[in-house]
């Protein structure tokens, strides 16, 4: 087997020009973690013929190239954007593509995203859907003719018959509801003459959000979420009436849900199995689910995709993450290949990806990474048993200069076990090392993977240890730990996070005077309440886009959070302001601001409408009032988070001189 060009180089200079490593003697620059990547998004076509990249350009745009699997220094620009942000490339079919892209400056609720489509030479481009929200809504009607489809549409699938057609869901919304739409009905939209048709499904019980549709393109799984309830509809064919499969509160332990098909008369469900979510068959016909599961990860709840050949109607092999990313593979030719693989790649985890017909690919899409090592991309072909590099998302990240990242768990003060990710400094630490608390957002989500992460190894490349805790709230390690952190924000939620700063101070050498502690959305809020209800262990914080008042969740008319959500999800997970008014007030940084004495810096984007500017200018009036040590940046353009490059670059500059000053130079 040979291997060409595999590390940190971009094969092919001519389409894949990076930028270099700016001069710095000994830590890489702030651009070297926080840019674009330099590449992105590789896709698979259906058949294995091709791939198709989204790369950075010398202008700091992207471009779509095309490459061949055979000869994959052949490559086309099929596409580009300049300011905009390409979020997503499919194939539609062997010979052609559809990609969105979104608007840099703009962040736009219910759509936003314009998607084109376009052939793999960069012929026959067609504008399908605008992103255009403002834009005059156009007719309902089933049938519209060679007219751009409004903000309201967007992709769901493409689809296995060769054609040129995708399936879009269109979404409608409550009156009262301009955030989240209250159902999506689906479409067949040709990418080539725009012709749409609305896709027959049936009618289904209640108002569908989602569709899954079965080996052949059928849609035979229909989800809703009507008062906190998710249910599940399943039909047998497309000519049989749709019947509730499955009905249960959206936060009950049971878990029941559809994955994905394998075969016909197979659905693949995710589902309790002794307090974690597993994988489990369920038989369609006997409506009967295994008694077994036949993939379970003890201490983790499945997450990941599957790996489907179309061709011949069944599974091929499903990824998914515990503690760091993994495959399992049914058919022989794809166990050998990884072996090989792993073999050839014995630092990193190797993913591997075949199109639609996997069986008789040609080739596959490799991508590797590691703690250290940021994502590259590279192909394999099967005829020539050739492993080609198609260039790494960071080229000039050095994986020495790298901390390393493990996974562990600590026990919180009242016994709960609480799984962390720690990166260290790279080298040997002769002395204890500043540390950082890195509060992950949500904060019902798994917050992190053994993987390359920039803001964790920027942090530890400027010499923190970097502690990111799976408080209790988060999902994907069980339902205990997402269970006991309902209503416990500031509570056993921010107990946990003061724990794990305990923790390190005596597991991995922190230095108990310098311990910050920083995050967003509610990893901010987390930050504020850190300062604030911990200030011996927190000497300073970072807060970006952060919640500063549980109650302006809910009252704020800037929000985008569905009356729905308010009304369940909120109340359920956060609590209820009218019978938990009290402890909403206890646990309010805003009411508590005038506790936080420590450095802090803050930042938010005045287009935020997730967590409104609002919030974050209360806040930040109460607490100048009786600290001086708060800095203050807003990004005029910004939303719920960074979306430009340059605003990212200089927040996180502005977070280097902040930490440097307060936290690893601090007495």
């Amino acid at each position: 087997m040979q291997i060409k060009s595999i590390l940190h180089i971009a094969v092919f200079p001519v389409l894949c020009i990076f930028g270099q490593l700016a001069a710095a003697a000994n830590l890489p620059p702030v651009e070297s973690f926080f840019s674009e990547p330099s590449i992105a998004m590789a896709q698979i076509s259906p058949k294995g013929n091709y791939v198709a990249v989204v790369v950075k350009d010398q202008a700091g745009g992207q471009l779509i190239v095309v490459r061949d699997t055979a000869n994959p220094e052949d490559g086309t620009i099929v596409a580009g954007a300049k300011e905009d942000k390409i979020q997503a490339v499919y194939w539609v079919n062997e010979n052609r593509l559809a990609y969105s892209v979104h608007a840099a400056h703009t962040e736009v609720h219910g759509g936003g995203q314009d998607l084109i489509a376009v052939d793999r030479d960069g012929k026959n481009v067609s504008h399908l859907v605008s992103g255009n929200w403002e834009h005059e809504q156009e007719s309902t009607a089933s049938h519209i003719k060679n007219r751009v489809l409004t903000y309201d549409y967007e992709i769901d699938s493409t689809l296995h018959d060769g054609s040129d057609n995708i399936i879009v869901r269109k979404y409608f919304w409550k009156l009262t509801d301009p955030y989240h739409p209250e159902s999506a009905h689906l479409y067949r939209l040709n990418t080539k003459t725009r012709d749409i048709a609305e896709f027959p499904v049936g009618k289904p019980p209640h108002a569908v959000s989602e569709w899954m549709s079965d080996g052949h393109d059928v849609p035979r799984i229909a989800l809703s979420q009507i008062d906190g309830h998710c249910i599940v509809h399943y039909r047998a064919s497309a000519t049989n009436d749709w019947e509730v499969l499955n009905d249960e509160e959206c936060y009950a332990n049971k878990s029941f849900s559809p994955h994905f098909f394998d075969g016909d008369n197979s659905l693949i469900v995710a589902a309790d199995y002794k307090g974690h979510v597993a994988l489990f068959r369920y038989d369609l016909k006997a409506h009967k689910i295994a008694a077994e599961p036949f993939l379970s990860v003890e201490g983790f709840d499945f997450a990941g995709n599957v790996e489907y050949d179309a061709v011949v109607n069944k599974m091929v092999g499903i990824h998914f993450v515990s503690d760091a990313h993994s495959t399992v593979w049914f058919d022989p030719k794809y166990k050998d290949l990884q072996a090989k693989i792993d073999k050839l790649l014995p630092q990193t985890v190797n993913t591997i990806s075949c199109g639609a017909d996997c069986i008789g690919a040609p080739a596959v899409l490799v991508t590797s990474d590691s703690d250290r090592q940021p994502t590259q991309y590279m192909i394999y072909n099967f005829a020539k048993d050739k492993l080609v590099g198609l260039g790494s998302a960071y080229p000039d990240i050095k994986p020495e200069q790298m901390g390393l990242r493990d996974f562990y768990h600590y026990k919180a003060r009242d016994g709960m076990s609480i799984p962390v990710y720690v990166t260290t400094p790279p080298g040997k630490a002769t002395q204890p090392l500043p540390a950082i608390v890195l509060v992950h957002g949500g904060p019902w989500v798994r917050g992190g993977e053994w993987e390359w992460e920039n803001e964790a190894q920027f942090l530890a490349s400027r010499g923190y240890i970097v502690i990111q805790p799976e408080f209790r709230g988060s999902t994907g390690f069980g339902y205990k730990l997402f269970r006991t952190g309902w209503k416990q924000w500031g509570q056993s939620m921010q107990d946990d996070l003061a724990d794990a700063a305990l923790w390190a101070i005596k597991e991995h050498g922190a230095d108990p005077k310098r311990i910050g502690i920083m995050g967003a959305s509610y990893g901010g809020y987390a930050t504020l309440m850190g300062l604030i209800k911990n200030p011996e262990i927190f000497r300073c914080g970072v807060d970006w886009a952060g919640v500063t008042d549980s109650n302006l969740m809910f009252t704020l008319a800037e929000g985008d959070f569905s009356d729905d959500t308010k009304k369940y999800d909120l109340t359920r997970l956060m609590g209820d302001r009218v019978v938990d008014g009290a402890m909403f007030k206890q646990y309010s940084p805003l009411e508590n601001a005038a506790k936080l004495k420590q450095p802090l810096l803050m930042a938010h984007g005045a287009e935020d409408v997730r967590v409104p500017i609002a919030q974050a200018t209360a806040f930040h009036d109460a607490v100048t009032k009786t600290n001086s040590h708060v800095e203050w940046i807003v990004y005029k353009t910004e939303g719920h988070g960074w979306h430009l490059e340059e605003n990212n670059i200089d927040f996180w500059k502005h977070v280097d001189a902040f930490l440097d000053k307060n936290l690893r130079k601090a007495d």
